[in-house]
């Protein structure tokens, strides 16, 4: 069965809406779940009302530049949860102090990486298996940091990079459709890789809106399912 991976945007350790990647435009996150927007509530609701041990956190202030949010990371790894982040990880200078937090699954994401060279660093450094790459991308184009360089640019030889560097989980995210439900855009790229490399772990969302889309994403090859919107607006309901 798929696992749904819940994901929660933090903005000024707030949780905020995402909707297609227009990050200027993120509001406080309102949900039938919990009232107001601190994230130890909605990692709390995820665990009790839908019995999941995991969670996603991009942490935006990270990826802008910022520091993240260590103590926030803690307190919601104290919850129980299986801890993913997003922190803008640039190399590897950050995993000690994501590993002393708590995160058990550091994400090396495209749009902040400096390369493939930084990823292979970020492995390395990181609890063995327990690095994750994120192939970001735009309407089906990759995001690739300003300065860095890849010897390649299309999505799965990016992906064929990143695995040959060590990554054993890829995510796989198009972000003009997170938070707009209006279904996953990247299952082809994710059946495509998990036929080349049955070797790897894919997860993927954006745009989820039912149990079907899950369904639909391990049909695909997947894993897991990253869900958001879906989850606080009740379109898809504990089972």
């Amino acid at each position: 069965m798929t696992r749904v991976i819940p994901v929660l945007d933090l903005k000024g350790g707030r949780a905020v809406h995402a909707v297609a990647g227009s990050r200027d435009d993120y509001r406080p996150l309102r949900s039938s779940l919990r009232p107001g927007s601190d994230p130890i509530a909605f990692a709390t609701a995820f665990r009790d009302d839908f019995g999941l041990t995991e969670l996603y956190l991009a942490d935006l202030d990270a990826i802008n530049g910022e520091p993240p949010s260590l103590a926030l990371y803690e307190q919601i790894a104290a919850l129980g949860m299986n801890l993913w982040v997003d922190a803008g990880l640039r190399d590897a200078s950050l995993i000690p102090s994501l590993a002393s937090a708590g995160v058990a699954r550091p994400i090396a994401a495209l749009e902040t990486l400096q390369g493939p060279d930084a990823l292979e660093s970020i492995v390395a450094a990181s609890s063995p298996g327990s690095a994750v790459f994120s192939l970001d991308l735009r309407e089906g184009w990759p995001i690739i940091a300003e300065g860095a360089v890849w010897p390649i640019t299309h999505p799965a030889e990016i992906a064929e990079e990143a695995i040959n560097r060590g990554a054993g989980t890829v995510i796989v995210l198009d972000i003009t459709r997170v938070g707009t439900n209006q279904g996953v855009n990247t299952l082809s790229l994710v059946f495509a890789l998990s036929c080349v490399y049955p070797e790897a772990s894919f997860i993927t969302g954006g745009g989820v809106s039912s149990w079907a889309d899950v369904a639909s994403i391990g049909q695909a090859g997947a894993v897991g399912a990253l869900v958001a919107s879906a989850l606080h607006n009740g379109m898809i309901q504990p089972r």
